[in-house]
Order: structure tokens, then sequence, then C-alpha cells
């Protein structure tokens, strides 16, 4: 895989929205099929985990993950 610096430099200077994240954990399951009152779960979850899991616990968790 080729990294292009000044696509990751612009993807890294974007500021973190909890919104958007959002926006793209509903798309990516609206894709997948996945019914309205799963995805207000999984909402309700998030909304909850942003208030109690910082972007580092997030990140390291993701990095040693199998997804």
């Amino acid at each position: 895989m080729n990294y292009d610096p000044a696509g990751l430099a612009a993807l890294l200077s974007e500021p973190w929205s909890n919104g958007a994240c959002r926006g793209y954990v509903i798309m990516a399951m609206e894709n997948c099929g996945f019914a309205g009152d799963d995805i207000r779960r999984m909402m309700a979850e998030l909304h909850e985990l942003f208030d109690f899991v910082s972007l580092e616990e997030a990140e390291a968790h993701y990095q040693k993950s199998l997804f």
C-alpha cells in the first residue's frame, strides 16, 4: 500500500467530530441492512462510549481488534 503524504496530512488535519463518526456508523449499518431498532441501540451505545472512552483508548482497542 502506498501512502500519499499530502493526503494523509490533510486527513490528519481534519477535526474530530462525534457527529461525523455517528454518520459513518449509521451509513454502514444502513448499507448492511440493519433494522432501525438496531441502529438506534448502536447509537445509544456509541453515545455512552463517547462519554466514557478516550480517543486514545478507542484507537488502542481498534488496533488490537480483529476488525
